[in-house]
C-alpha cells in the first residue's frame, strides 16, 4: 500500500470571538448525546467530471453524521426535521429554526473545485443557543481524499466540543477471517476507523497480532510464512515485508516503544517463552524476563519507561509491570480470574486487559498499580483490546458462543456506547493506529 498523501492545508479559523458554553464532559459516565444539525454541505458550483468531487458533495456531511453518532456522545438530527436551509455559510443562521427542532449545535459546510483541480472544503460550527460561532476552518485537498477530510472535520469538532481529541481521522489493521473452521484463511487487512476502504496486506498465510509504530507507516505482526511462527514488518508505503531477526524458535508478540526505536516480543527457547528488546537502528537484541514461566504479551506506557505483560509465573495467568531494562518485574493483577492481553492506555492512566473467568471472556481496565479494576463488557469470548489514540475508546475482538464467527466491537472506557465495528466478513486482533499525520 502506497503512503496516503495528505495535500491538506488547515488555513484558518474565522476570527468571531465565542462565548459559548456548548459542551460535552466525556468523564460523565451517563450523558444524554448532544443534538445536532449537519445539513448536507452546499456546492455553489457543480463538480464537473472529477466522480470524486462529486462523491464529496454527496456524501461529506453524511460521513460527519456518521462518526460523531458513532462516538455516542452527539445526536446528529435526521434532515428531515430540518424547517430551515443552508444557502451561504458565510451568513449567520437564523438560530430560532434550528433551536424549534432542539439542536443544540450546528454544523455548516461548503464545497467547491479550484481552477488547479483541488477541492476546497470550508466549514462552520455553531452554538445554537449561544448564537454563536465556535469554529471555521478551511481545507484544500484532491479530490479523492474527501473522506479523510470528513474524519478531519468530525475530529476538530469533537475536540472543540469536548475537550478531548477525536480519533476518527485513525485506520485500524485487523485479521480478516474466511473459509471452515480447519481451513480457516487469515488475512493481514486495514481499513479506516469507520469501516471504509477495507484491503488486504497479505494473502494466503496465518497472520496474527498485528500492531502500528507510532507514525502508522509500519505494522509488526507474526506470521506463518516460513512454517514457523515469526515477526514481520509491514512497510505501508512501500508495501516491503521483512523477517525481524533470524532466530531458531518462535517469535511473537510483537510491540512497539513509543519512539519507534525498539520492537518487545516474545522470543521461545527450549520450551521457555521469555520477553526481548529488539534495537531497530542495530538490529541487536536484549532479554528482558528471565523466569521459567510462558511470559509474553509486551505493551508499553507512553513515556517508554515501563512494559506491562502477562505470567503465568504465580501459578495463573496475570498481568506484572517491569521497568524498560526487565528490572522490577511486579504483579499488579490479584483477585479472583486471569487475567491477559495487557495494553497501556495513549493518556498512561489505565491498562485495558482481558479477563477469564466464570466461563466467560471479559474487557476491563485498572490503574498501572492494579487497583480500581472495572469490567466494560461480558461475553462468551471478548479478547484482545486495543486504545483509540485518545485513550477513550477500546476495540476487541467477540467471538460468538461456539465460535460461531469473530467480530470487531468497539465500547467507551466508561463502559457505554458498545457497538461493533463494520467490517468485511468475520474479523480479529484489530489494532487502533495514532492519528493519521
Amino acid at each position: 500500500m502506497k503512503k496516503l498523501v495528505l495535500a491538506v492545508l488547515a488555513l484558518f479559523a474565522i476570527a468571531i470571538p465565542s462565548q459559548a458554553a456548548l459542551q460535552v464532559d466525556v468523564n460523565q459516565g451517563n450523558i444524554q448525546p448532544l443534538p445536532i444539525a449537519i445539513p448536507d454541505f452546499v456546492a455553489p458550483a457543480p463538480a464537473g467530471t472529477d466522480p470524486a468531487a462529486a462523491a464529496a458533495i454527496q456524501n461529506m456531511a453524511k460521513v460527519v453524521r456518521a462518526d460523531l453518532e458513532r462516538s455516542g456522545l452527539f445526536k446528529p438530527l435526521d434532515p428531515k426535521s430540518y424547517i430551515d436551509q443552508i444557502n451561504n455559510i458565510n451568513v449567520a443562521p437564523n438560530f430560532q429554526n434550528w433551536r424549534v427542532i432542539t439542536a443544540q449545535g450546528l454544523v455548516t459546510g461548503q464545497l467547491s473545485m479550484q481552477p488547479d483541480g483541488r477541492l476546497r472544503v470550508d466549514f462552520r460550527l455553531w452554538d445554537v443557543y449561544g448564537e454563536s460561532q465556535m469554529l471555521g476552518l478551511q481545507y484544500f485537498t484532491q479530490p479523492t481524499n474527501w473522506r479523510r477530510i470528513a474524519h478531519m472535520i468530525s475530529d476538530a469538532i469533537y475536540q472543540r466540543i469536548t475537550g478531548e481529541k477525536g480519533y476518527f481521522d485513525t485506520r485500524i489493521v485487523f485479521i480478516s477471517e474466511s473459509g471452515p473452521a480447519l481451513k480457516r484463511v487469515k488475512r493481514l487487512t486495514i481499513m479506516d476507523e469507520d469501516g471504509a476502504n477495507a484491503s488486504y496486506l497479505t494473502n494466503g498465510f496465518l497472520v496474527l497480532t498485528p500492531r502500528f509504530n507510532p507514525t502508522a507507516q509500519m505494522i509488526a505482526y507474526m506470521s506463518y510464512t516460513t512454517g514457523k511462527p515469526r515477526v514481520y514488518l509491514f512497510d505501508l508505503e512501500t508495501g516491503r515485508q521483512e523477517k525481524l531477526g533470524d532466530f531458531p524458535n518462535m517469535t511473537f508478540s510483537p510491540r512497539f516503544s513509543p519512539d519507534g526505536n525498539l520492537v518487545a516480543m516474545t522470543l521461545e527457547m527450549g520450551g521457555n517463552s521469555d520477553i526481548y528488546l529488539m534495537d531497530l537502528r542495530t538490529r541487536q537484541t536484549k532479554r528482558l524476563t528471565f523466569d521459567p514461566s510462558i511470559d509474553t504479551a509486551p505493551s508499553f506506557s507512553p513515556d517508554g519507561k515501563q512494559i506491562v505483560f502477562e505470567s503465568d509465573r504465580g501459578g495463573s495467568q496475570q498481568i506484572y509491570v517491569m521497568n524498560i531494562d526487565g528490572t522490577n518485574p511486579h504483579r499488579i493483577s490479584f483477585g479472583e480470574g486471569r487475567h491477559g492481553t495487557p495494553v497501556w492506555s495513549p493518556r498512561g492512566d489505565l491498562i485495558a486487559f482481558t479477563k477469564q473467568g466464570g466461563g466467560q471472556f471479559s474487557i476491563g481496565v485498572m490503574r498501572p498499580d492494579g487497583t480500581g479494576e472495572r469490567i466494560l463488557t461480558n461475553g462468551w469470548e471478548d479478547e484482545g483490546p486495543t486504545w483509540a489514540p485518545n485513550g477513550r475508546v477500546l476495540m476487541f475482538t467477540r467471538t460468538l458462543q461456539g465460535g460461531r464467527g469473530s467480530q470487531i466491537w468497539s465500547v467507551d472506557v466508561t463502559g457505554r456506547n458498545l457497538r461493533r465495528v463494520a467490517t468485511p466478513g468475520d474479523a480479529s486482533d484489530p489494532a487502533w493506529s495514532p492519528l493519521i499525520q
